[in-house]
């Protein structure tokens, strides 16, 4: 007779970060005479603080809708509205990114559901890059960072949707089935499950992964406000072109979620609004994060070929953008 064999309890982020909040309530009185210590701290813990409140209700809001899509929209009911013409049908794919709220992260896989449930990929990328840049809920949190500056929210639009319908066609045409790893079918994972089971596990994965990148891009917009010399950014603010290139890099390196990257932006006020209109543009569309998603999910041929391609693409359409919405120099 087979003995049962002891099931063993991992310890799931959610603990982790229950533990977290906890070991921060013990600690606040200590925490809080160590910040008051110095002035360029409580800087950046009050940077951090205004970031990451902000962004908070934004978070919220857009994991309950990618946990409701979960439950209630596949990729084949996606796949069935989108026209059999191949380029109309990367025109649908971008636009509907902006009913399909999300972070970066969670578009990489559903763009591998599209595909293997037999959308082009073409036209599956296409989607990768516009849910995360143009759903209502980015779209939004940047009117929010950005009071008074309604131009950068269409200006983030139509960039975006331009990079995600442009490398949508240029993968038409360049792209081969031999860069991708094959597809492994259509996936299962839900069957059993409840739709209530199905939202609360997709809204739970999605808020605490996307919580992490906002804790990391709050982190980096009070380092940047307290560490960086504000000389630095006057030099770049002189200099339109090598700072929208700083720039770019930058969001392929700082790697932060969608939802919460407008409030980052902002936070660089010394610098005109086109480089970090292309800080933006750039962050969704390519970086090292997505870089080992898309290694993982499509192949790491396709993610070598992929990604600079839409560097150079995301930084030309993020700055003709500019130039038409902001007037190049704001």
């Amino acid at each position: 007779m087979l003995e049962k064999q002891p099931v063993r309890d991992r310890v799931s982020s959610t603990y982790l970060l229950v533990g977290l909040l906890v070991l921060g309530v013990l600690v606040q009185a200590w925490l809080a005479s160590a910040v008051s210590a110095t002035a360029r701290l409580q800087t950046a813990v009050t940077v951090f603080t205004g970031v990451f409140v902000q962004a908070v209700p934004f978070l919220v809001l857009g994991v309950l809708v990618s946990g409701a899509i979960a439950a209630f929209v596949s990729p084949a009911l996606l796949r069935k509205v989108l026209p059999r013409n191949e380029p109309a049908a990367i025109g649908v794919a971008g636009l509907a990114g902006m009913a399909l709220p999300g972070c970066e992260c969670g578009a990489v896989p559903v763009a591998r559901r599209l595909m293997d449930q037999g959308a082009p990929s073409s036209v599956a990328l296409a989607f990768l890059l516009s849910a995360p840049a143009i759903n209502p809920v980015v779209l939004v949190s940047t009117a929010v960072a950005f009071p008074g500056e309604p131009a950068m929210v269409g200006a983030r639009l139509v960039g975006s949707l331009a990079t995600a319908v442009i490398m949508g066609l240029l993968w038409s045409r360049i792209g081969r089935p031999g860069w991708m790893l094959p597809s492994d079918g259509p996936e299962h994972c839900v069957i059993g499950r409840t739709r209530w089971e199905i939202f609360t596990e997709a809204a739970r994965h999605d808020f605490l992964q996307a919580a992490a990148f906002l804790v990391l891009g709050a982190v980096a917009a009070a380092a940047l406000h307290v560490l960086v010399p504000p000389a630095w950014y006057e030099q770049l603010a002189g200099r339109m072109l090598l700072a929208i290139l700083v720039l770019a890099v930058l969001a392929v390196l700082l790697a932060l979620c969608s939802e919460a990257d407008a409030f980052v932006a902002a936070s660089m006020s010394s610098l005109p609004l086109l480089p970090r209109l292309v800080f933006l543009v750039v962050g969704p569309a390519v970086d090292v994060k997505l870089f080992a998603m898309q290694a993982g999910s499509f192949g790491r041929w396709f993610a070598i070929r992929f990604s600079p391609l839409t560097f150079a693409v995301a930084v030309t359409c993020g700055s003709i953008a500019g130039y038409l919405f902001l007037g190049g120099a704001r």
